[in-house]
């Protein structure tokens, strides 16, 4: 691509420029990426990565309404670039009217750094967290354990330009740890993770710390049968059953009666107490360690998301509030179906209102309960319930008077995200996690743990 038009500003204004649509959205993103692998106590593989994709969308009005086409492509060059956008143009008219269609989004603000470089990441990224988890490896070592995991830090500059004059820019920073030990034979495993933006919060050795201990509880064993357990989630396992609750909260769906948020006989639970606790389900993109775009991004149309709504600032809402359920998510279509508010997803799941309690403390205060680790293989069962089903992973543990006193087997579990927090009888600190089951999609989440009574262990797994 010629240097004229090699930066992503300049790349997305000569796409708006060579656009005969109705109205064109073209996104460019820019991203970098660096990550650390590692294995018996020693790194295996390291590498840096970058790459460029564009999303190009061109909206066509017709007598029956308006079409919209997407098309997107990595590594586009200048000679590629106006194919690209004939061909959003070629998918708009061959298309039937969009349902979601709605006028592009005017009067935001330009974003001042709209013209700068994208930020990269780089191995500098790892320059203190690689000696600090060099020191972890000789410690396992020392104690007979084993350390396997990957870190991976990705930036991407997200450049958003349209038609009716939108230029925004954002720069979104995504760092994730995973860290197991083994004891030798690897009978035993252990798991931590964390979600970082730049790893300079992250301390493997408390981490291969916290390790150890599991792996000293599961020395062990003990084998329990499927039942109701009083059940501590630890703030991960909170946070994959609450992501997939937000997601979920479509108005629309609830509207229509699909989901667990549609009142019988019509409506929607809005107003509802969920919980008794004075709990808060929230999103804000300006949420302190866990800031995310603060306009709409939308590379395709779906349920809740509408390429017609990029640009639209996204506001902190409580989906959740002080117990009840306050809000449901809605694009500018759906919201003008429904009737609701606008309220676009969030990026990022803050549950907050629970206690000063840290999870040690909640364990030192149960008289007989499961500790868990982590969930994973989170299927849905029932929308209309929000039944999901699962397995435990990585240490199950019981609690007696106080004490954990040794690992039990793996479990399968059924349970619904919206009936756990009506049941939930106590909720600890809040704190930043990193979900296990959904890291791969959506990792911006602080949790507190929760004290469950009678959380349904269905069925006795193998797994470990």
């Amino acid at each position: 691509m010629s240097a004229a038009v090699n930066k992503p500003h300049e790349i997305v204004e000569r796409a708006l420029e060579l656009s005969r649509a109705d109205g064109c959205v073209v996104i460019a993103d820019e991203q970098s990426s660096a990550n650390l692998r590692w294995a018996g106590n020693a790194l295996t593989t390291n590498g840096v990565t970058r790459g460029r994709t564009l999303t190009v969308v061109a909206t066509v009005d017709g007598r029956e309404g308006t079409a919209s086409g997407v098309v997107t492509r990595a590594a586009v060059t200048s000679d590629e670039l106006e194919s690209l956008v004939r061909a959003a143009e070629e998918a708009a008219r061959a298309a039937g009217p969009a349902e979601d269609a709605q006028p592009l989004v005017t009067g935001t603000p330009a974003s001042p750094e709209f013209t700068e470089a994208p930020a990269e990441t780089s191995s500098a990224v790892f320059a203190d967290f690689a000696p600090a988890l060099g020191e972890a490896f000789a410690r396992a070592r020392a104690g007979g354990r084993e350390l396997y995991g990957f870190a991976n830090h990705e930036l991407v500059s997200t450049y958003l330009g349209t038609s009716t004059g939108l230029r925004l820019r954002h720069d979104q920073p995504n760092g994730t740890l995973e860290l197991n030990a083994k004891s030798p034979d690897r009978a035993r495993s252990a798991w931590a993770g964390r979600s970082t933006r730049d790893f300079k919060d992250v301390d493997p050795a408390a981490m291969d710390a916290e390790l150890a201990v599991r792996l000293g509880w599961a020395e062990r064993r003990i084998e329990l049968p499927a039942g109701r357990y009083e059940t501590l989630l630890p703030p991960t396992a909170v946070a994959d059953l609450l992501i997939y609750q937000l997601w979920s909260q479509s108005g629309r769906d609830a509207i229509e009666g699909r989901t667990v948020f549609s009142k019988p006989g019509g409506g929607t639970r809005l107003g509802e107490r969920l919980t008794e606790l004075p709990l808060t389900l929230r999103s804000d993109p300006h949420e302190p360690g866990l800031e995310s775009a603060p306009f709409v991004i939308a590379h395709s149309s779906g349920g809740d998301t509408s390429v017609f709504d990029n640009g639209l600032p996204v506001r902190a809402t409580e989906w959740i509030g002080g117990g009840e359920l306050k809000s449901l998510i809605t694009t500018r279509h759906s919201a003008s179906l429904t009737g609701l508010p606008v309220a676009p997803g969030g990026d990022n799941l803050v549950l907050d209102g629970g206690g000063e309690r840290s999870l040690d403390e909640m364990v030192a205060s149960t008289e007989r309960g499961l500790l868990l680790t982590c969930l994973w293989y989170i299927r849905e069962v029932d929308p209309a319930t929000l039944l999901l089903t699962g397995l435990t992973r990585d240490g199950v543990y019981l609690v007696e008077n106080g004490e954990v006193v040794g690992e039990v087997n793996n479990f399968r579990f059924n349970e619904s995200p919206v009936d756990l927090l009506g049941r939930a009888v106590e909720a600890g600190r809040t704190e930043k996690t990193l979900p296990r089951e959904w890291s791969d999609w959506f990792t911006r989440a602080a949790m507190p743990a929760l004290r469950v009574p009678d959380f349904n262990m269905s069925s006795v797994s193998q797994g470990v």
